[in-house]
């Protein structure tokens, strides 16, 4: 049993468990007076995301254990499972914040679009693990999978959930990049990509889209309305300093900041635990990447490679769009940032990805000791000598 753990990734197992602790404290230091005046207990929130973190941990440990490479022979059943419920929900979902994106099954609500991002990454890293021989030809080797892609974005486009849309587009860019497409064939994607966005434009346009525009990037000229929200995020950030006001110290929480345990957690923690705190979890969420990239590039096999590049492309961008969000970078959209956030379906995907990502590293490291001994084999079979240069060399 120890043998078996030890080809676990124990940096990617234990780093998302602190960074989700840190988030639970966190979403109860910023939830306590919101709860009190949505009429709720001020743990309601806290006790949620303990529910939904033991879940996740359960899911975690699942697809720890399941071998990755069965997803292949599931993927149909995902990608049924996965337009089934994207199209459910614009039929019976409920509209929270103007977008008809849950389901609420009463104590339980359900976000089929935080599943579709982790189904998508399946289903590209699949298909294009198959074609790999035949990559480079745009018609057969490229364009099929991009069809489901387009279908998934038009779904989460009518609720309509911009963010979640936006954070989709990216993940299956960098998976598209990954397979091994050539330039010319990027290229011309992009260009589709621009040309249909020029054209959607017109009918996306409304006044609370532009609303958002205007608040990210002109909040002052509009501080009691459009730019109100980030005006309260940019007083957190700056009276938080180095090491914060004390944790639950936060003035901002106390009705200034929307939804302060979800979209503006990280505003919190800057005002509370100041640049230390938010250096911590930026650090956090970093190792938790670029292990995955690492994992990615230690891979033998394409389909553990791009699926190790999308998991960690999905935490990634979903990060940056928060953070942006909260400093003016970019428009707000309601995106959380993972493993800190109020959530039970962002948390549920990012530790069922999360225990993908250890179940590649597990194979890896198994194959690194299968071919260990057949390596010192042939090293110790062999003539060995040095060049110029220091370089060794197996003659």
């Amino acid at each position: 049993m120890i043998k078996k753990l030890k080809n676990y990734d124990f940096t990617l197992m234990i780093t998302p468990v602190l960074l989700t602790g840190f988030g639970i404290v966190m979403i109860y230091s910023a939830s306590m007076v919101y709860a009190v005046v949505e009429g709720y207990e001020s743990t309601h929130y806290l006790v949620k995301q303990i529910q939904w973190f033991i879940i996740s941990m359960g899911a975690f440990a699942f697809t720890s254990l399941f071998p990755y490479k069965y997803y292949q022979k599931l993927m149909k059943i995902i990608i049924m499972v996965m337009v089934a419920l994207l199209i459910g929900v614009l039929i019976f979902g409920d509209v929270v914040n103007g977008a008809r994106s849950w389901f609420d099954f009463g104590p339980v609500s359900m976000q089929p679009s935080e599943f579709a991002k982790l189904g998508l990454i399946m289903y590209l890293a699949s298909v294009y693990s198959k074609k790999q021989n035949y990559i480079q030809q745009f018609n057969k080797g490229v364009l099929p999978p991009l069809i489901l892609t387009a279908l998934i974005l038009g779904l989460i486009l009518m609720q309509p959930d911009v963010g979640t849309a936006a954070i989709i587009f990216m993940i299956a860019c960098s998976v598209i990049f990954s397979s091994g497409i050539r330039f010319k064939h990027l290229s011309i994607l992009v260009l589709i990509g621009l040309s249909l966005v020029a054209l959607a434009i017109p009918s996306m346009v409304t006044d609370e889209r532009i609303s958002r525009f205007t608040g990210a990037y002109q909040p002052f000229e509009t501080p009691d309305t459009d730019g109100y929200h980030l005006i309260q995020s940019y007083l957190a950030i700056g009276v938080g300093g180095l090491d914060g006001e004390g944790l639950g110290h936060s003035v901002q929480k106390l009705g200034f900041l929307p939804e302060p345990h979800t979209d503006f957690i990280m505003a919190v923690i800057a005002e509370e635990l100041g640049f230390i705190g938010v250096a911590v979890v930026l650090g956090m969420l970093s190792i938790i990447v670029l292990r995955g990239f690492f994992i990615s590039r230690k891979s033998r096999e394409s389909f553990g490679a791009l699926l190790a590049i999308g998991i960690s492309s999905m935490i990634g961008v979903q990060a940056f769009i928060n953070l942006g969000a909260i400093t003016g970078l970019l428009p707000i959209t309601g995106v959380p940032l993972p493993f800190v956030s109020y959530g039970g379906s962002s948390l549920l995907v990012m530790m069922l990805s999360i225990g993908i990502l250890n179940n590649i590293a597990k194979s890896v490291k198994k194959k690194e000791q299968e071919t260990e001994p057949e390596n010192r084999q042939i090293t110790n079979g062999s003539n060995v000598f040095k060049n110029r240069g220091g370089k060794t060399w197996v003659k």
